[in-house]
């Protein structure tokens, strides 16, 4: 992300992390955010912390990302926001990797130009590694 993105992001994400008690510990790099796994539960959709929102063209298209998407165990008891500050001139303001990807469904219509997505797969208990993409 775009540092000025990042920030804001990073800032939001901190705070309404405090607010379900999950305590903030050093940095590992690459990540700046990172926390202690001890208070942290883990559900179905990865690791019980704020879900994050992408608003995309409206209020009323939202990609959420869960714990399973977010956070990166770095070892067996810091977790770590998977995202990382991209500096102030990066080729484009954000850039959505390969871990927020895992287990969604994308359909790309370059057509009439629009992306479609499912959410996490892990809600639907299957992933994409054994997703069914020939039934009905």
């Amino acid at each position: 992300m775009e540092t000025s993105i990042y920030s804001a992001f990073t800032k939001a994400f901190i705070s309404a992390a405090a607010s379900m008690n999950i305590t903030r510990v050093a940095a590992v790099a690459p990540f700046s955010v990172c926390f202690s796994s001890k208070n942290v539960y883990i559900t179905r959709g990865g690791t019980a912390v704020p879900t994050i929102g992408l608003v995309l063209q409206n209020n009323s298209v939202v990609w959420r990302v869960f714990g399973a998407n977010s956070m990166v165990f770095v070892n067996g008891d810091v977790l770590c926001l998977g995202f990382v500050d991209g500096g102030a001139n990066p080729r484009t303001s954000i850039v959505i990797g390969g871990y927020q990807l895992e287990d969604n469904l994308l359909q790309f219509d370059l057509a009439a130009s629009r992306l479609g997505f499912s959410s996490s797969l892990l809600f639907s208990q299957t992933t994409c590694s054994n997703f069914n993409f020939t039934s009905n």
